[in-house]
């Protein structure tokens, strides 16, 4: 046989066998079947109306489930379900991570403890300069209370002159100061605060992993 003859034979078998995949006889949709909140069912050859937006089912003649169409009701827990499935596994990964990161980092939970004391030092120093320059500004705010004493509107000595601007200024910018090292205080305490509570969890968890291992 030679190969044309070889060729043309075998596309003749492809040929036929999808003409044959093509006369298979598709599932038949007969019915439409939901049931209500009431527990009744509807069933038509078309789509009922009292099915409109619940779990239908397509059946074929004979009555068999060929597929079902998703109601709303079912597909807002499917996709909360398949929401919440995706956040758990994404946090199983970032603490996977997360331990990874951990047991490469430190050979000992001294070593955990040693750096949080050195990390709560260093803002506790920032603290306490924080700390000297509002005792600095609060004795400039106390010379300049008594300055403005001396000046309209704070005096009522008939000859007193008005409050010159670059005192007011002084006194405005000192009060501005003062409120901004109170706040930068507050934040290194609150970040402090937050050190020593990550820190203990990252010592439970080292404990917690080397004793697993």
């Amino acid at each position: 046989m030679s190969g044309t003859r070889v060729l043309s034979g075998l596309a003749t078998v492809l040929i036929a066998a999808t003409f044959a995949a093509h006369a298979q006889p598709k599932p038949q949709e007969a019915a439409y079947r939901c049931t209500d909140d009431t527990g009744r069912t509807h069933m038509s050859d078309s789509m009922p109306p009292e099915c409109i937006g619940r779990d239908v089912e397509v059946l074929n003649e004979r009555g068999r489930v060929l597929r079902v169409i998703e109601g709303e009701a079912t597909r807002a827990a499917r996709l909360e379900r398949e929401a919440r499935e995706e956040a758990e596994q994404l946090a199983r990964e970032e603490q996977a991570e997360l331990d990874r990161v951990l047991l490469d980092t430190y050979q000992s939970v001294d070593e955990i403890e040693r750096l949080r004391d050195q990390r709560l030092n260093l803002l506790a120093s920032q603290i306490t300069v924080a700390e000297q320059n509002i005792q600095t500004l609060r004795e400039r705010q106390e010379r300049l209370e008594t300055q403005v004493q001396r000046f309209r509107p704070y005096s009522d000595a008939p000859d007193a002159r008005p409050l010159p601007d670059h005192l007011a200024e002084e006194m405005v910018n000192t009060v501005e100061s003062l409120r901004i090292y109170r706040e930068q205080i507050a934040e290194k305490e609150a970040e402090q605060e937050a050190m020593r509570e990550r820190f203990a969890r990252d010592a439970a968890r080292f404990r917690e992993l080397k004793a697993n291992r």
